[in-house]
């Protein structure tokens, strides 16, 4: 939905995403529109200007002529920051999410991004003859033996607060949703070592895009979801008080790993050598894996690449 002001005439432009004109279409008179969301996608607060000359009522001059965005229909590319509604005035900082990189094991690649091998040849270039894994790089084949994981950090991203503080229970998420394009990978839990446990975790809804949701919950028994409480500035990102911690695993689907058709159609081939000392030309294809806290909608894209060798 868009909210245009057009010189006097105000324009309320909305339109249903695809799953909304999936379930108009039923006919059934089960189609309710009982929840909502806005954003603001588009707008850089940066450009209010508390300087400005001509007095207070031009502070937000740029803000207010800045261009709308149309109402988008992909609900995958839509909203990424929504707004929140919290009735509370107390509240000095709100909670964020971050990419925990203090771990070996949690880090990206030399090249800033994680990397899927995509099949078994893949995986052997990363482990050598004596490697047990590779920082970045998640196995497909063996996926076991590679320790890595994706760790995200949620609290008060500040020093103003002491991390001994408990989060508030309305600022900490207990429940997260994880999305990405299911013809690529299968999100996995994050057991490791070389006897190959870790397993695929239940997708929750596909999409009409191919768009795969997994809900992750702190009262799941994977331990993918935990309680993300100490002192210890090496095992945190977030300086202040945290909430949770979501980890989790990540292979390539069996036609990646047994075909070249995906890579072929939306992928392209690169020569370079990511964590390895000896560069070989491989197949890549390039997407994002989006994660948001339900409680406060937070959003982050962790940049993923998966890879086989040509």
């Amino acid at each position: 939905m868009a909210f245009l002001d057009n010189s006097g005439d105000i324009i309320l432009d909305a339109v249903l995403t695809d799953t909304g004109r999936y379930r108009l279409a039923k006919a059934d008179g089960s189609f309710r529109i009982a929840k909502f969301a806005l954003g603001d996608d588009e707008i850089d607060y940066s450009l209010y200007d508390s300087t400005d000359s001509r007095g207070s009522a031009y502070f937000d001059e740029q803000i207010l002529n800045t261009p709308i965005f149309e109402a988008f229909t992909d609900n995958y590319s839509g909203l990424k920051s929504k707004l929140l509604s919290i009735p509370r005035n107390d509240l000095l900082f709100l909670p964020v999410l971050k990419m925990n990189t203090l771990i070996p094991t949690r880090q990206p690649t030399n090249v800033g991004f994680w990397v899927v091998a995509s099949d078994e040849d893949t995986e052997n270039i990363f482990l050598g003859s004596t490697a047990t894994s590779r920082n970045g790089v998640f196995g497909s084949a063996n996926p076991g033996k590679f320790e890595n994981a994706f760790r995200i950090d949620q609290g008060l991203d500040t020093s103003k607060i002491a991390p001994t503080n408990v989060i508030d229970s309305d600022l900490k998420e207990t429940q997260y949703i994880i999305e990405m394009d299911s013809r690529l990978g299968t999100l996995q839990t994050i057991g490791a070592g070389s006897t190959n446990n870790r397993q695929d975790l239940q997708v929750s809804y596909i999409d009409d895009d191919q768009i795969a949701s997994y809900y992750l919950t702190l009262s799941d028994n994977n331990g993918l979801v935990t309680d993300n409480i100490g002192t210890d500035a090496e095992d945190s990102t977030v300086a202040g008080p945290r909430g949770t911690r979501l980890q989790f695993a990540l292979r390539a689907n069996i036609e990646l790993q047994y075909s070249t058709f995906l890579f072929e159609q939306i992928g392209f081939e690169v020569t370079m050598a990511p964590n390895t000392s000896q560069s070989y030309t491989y197949y890549v294809i390039d997407t994002n894996i989006k994660v948001t806290g339900a409680t406060t909608g937070y959003k982050i894209d962790i940049p993923v690449r998966f890879l086989k060798k040509k």
